[in-house]
């Protein structure tokens, strides 16, 4: 089944989102990419092509003509916010611009314009310094999902992604000191249901296998090593079987993630943020994905940031981008497959 072209958000402009787009559509059949639209200024886009010396064709098109213009030139759907920015410079006078496309690309999905959201990195403490409010573009996610009656907005979980490995940490960005009194049962539970029902939808994995880490080293070794492995994360173990949800551990973390070991779950559950992303940048760190799950509508985005350090030299690489557009064109997919609905 042939799905809506992708929503594509621009990002943070004088990061290496615009020059990573750009390269992505130069290369859409050789990466077999799915039609995308870039939401946002194509001034942006225009200037970036001429900085770098590329002849991209660029043009501003209604969700109606996406599909048909995208073998031809790039597609832009333009957000009547614009914004003039310098390559490598972070400015908060860009933040509306960064803010609109989102805004945009999440509402064209629920019109069901689109497919699914993709964003390029964006600059939280660009967005701070003009006045944003959300901890992070998750949570803004997560609160343009809020259902239209004003009912309580979705927990989003973040899942990291490659072909060989699928890794959730249940706590994210909090001081690694935190994290023993942050981690509860109940947050692991609801982080490994969320888990599974988006396993089962956007990946076709009818039973899905959890496996989750310990939080100690050798998983606390029976208390020696620390208590909450025994009184926390077991227990968590114990009550998503309860749900019917094939889980294990907790299981030594230095042991779950070699190439043996990976062929026993669907998705490792790690229990804070290095304790899940170290493993999957050593074994896809070009190509990873960071996918939103619990949203009512599909995100991905490239696992790397803005990367202002480099900026408009034209050398940054858009293996992830174009991994986690078709990432998104396979959840959209499987999700229409599915009959689960854009929002």
């Amino acid at each position: 089944m042939r799905h809506a072209p992708l929503a594509l958000s621009l990002g943070d402009p004088a990061g290496i989102g615009p020059e990573i787009t750009l390269a992505a559509w130069a290369e859409r059949r050789a990466r077999g990419l799915p039609p995308f639209a870039v939401v946002g200024p194509a001034s942006v886009l225009i200037a970036t092509a001429r900085r770098l010396g590329l002849d991209i064709p660029v043009k501003d098109v209604s969700w109606a003509e996406v599909a048909a213009t995208f073998d031809s030139a790039l597609p832009v759907v333009a957000t009547g916010v614009g914004c003039d920015p310098e390559p490598g410079k972070p400015d908060p006078a860009n933040a509306p611009a960064v803010i609109a496309a989102i805004e945009q690309a999440v509402a064209a999905v629920r019109r069901g314009e689109a497919g699914a959201v993709v964003t390029n990195p964006i600059a939280k403490s660009v967005l701070y310094a003009a006045g944003f409010t959300h901890p992070g573009h998750t949570e803004f996610l997560a609160e343009l999902a809020r259902p239209a009656d004003g009912g309580a907005a979705p927990r989003p979980v973040m899942m990291l992604w490659c072909e060989e490995l699928a890794v959730v940490p249940v706590t994210i960005h909090v001081p690694l000191s935190a994290v023993p009194g942050l981690l509860t049962t109940e947050l692991i539970v609801e982080t490994g249901r969320i888990v599974a029902v988006d396993l089962r939808r956007y990946f076709g994995i009818a039973q899905p296998r959890l496996a989750l880490a310990g939080l100690n080293p050798h998983a606390g070794e029976g208390g020696a090593l620390g208590l909450e492995d025994d009184a926390v994360v077991a227990p968590a173990v114990a009550a998503l079987e309860r749900l019917g949800i094939a889980a294990t551990g907790p299981h030594p973390a230095d042991t779950m993630f070699h190439a043996r070991a990976r062929t026993g779950y669907d998705a490792a559950l790690a229990m804070y943020h290095d304790q899940a992303l170290i493993p999957i940048k050593t074994i896809a760190f070009d190509e990873g994905v960071n996918v939103t799950l619990g949203l009512p509508f599909i995100r991905t985005s490239p696992d790397h940031g803005t990367a202002f350090d480099i900026a408009g030299r034209g050398i940054a690489r858009p293996d992830s981008l174009c991994a986690a557009l078709r990432l998104a064109s396979r959840m959209a997919a499987a999700g229409s497959s599915s009959g689960a609905s854009p929002s």
